[in-house]
């Protein structure tokens, strides 16, 4: 039986990791084994931090209106609280958007809240 040389399969497979590892420091952008290794890693950040990404912008709204709701005279948690009571849906991202760009509307809505507390 011949022999047979998988030449074209095994460097178009080395070429697509290669390439997938361009830009990566030191000898992981060059040799085939640490590059192989460090886009199977970037792979786990990548998968990994898409799902942080989105904690990690809840967090900045949640500080961005509690920022805004302490200058409204109070808390953050007592806002959501009032917010509620009051009928009043507005996701977080929203509300963070209003205390940076409106704060007119972020205080009506923060006057309401107050209300629905009383």
């Amino acid at each position: 039986m011949p022999r047979v040389k998988g030449g074209t399969v095994t460097r178009r497979r080395r070429k697509r990791v290669l390439k997938l590892a361009k830009g990566y420091y030191g000898s992981k952008h060059a040799l085939f084994k640490t590059a192989k290794q460090q886009v199977m890693k970037s792979g786990q950040y990548a998968y990994r931090d898409r799902r942080q990404k989105k904690r990690e912008f809840r967090k900045l709204w949640i500080a961005r209106i509690n920022a805004a709701a302490r200058l409204n005279d109070l808390s953050y948690s007592r806002l959501m609280h009032g917010l509620k009571q009051a009928g009043i849906e507005v996701n977080r991202k929203m509300l963070s958007d209003l205390a940076i760009n409106d704060e007119k509307a972020f205080a009506q809505l923060a006057d309401k809240a107050k209300d629905a507390l009383k």
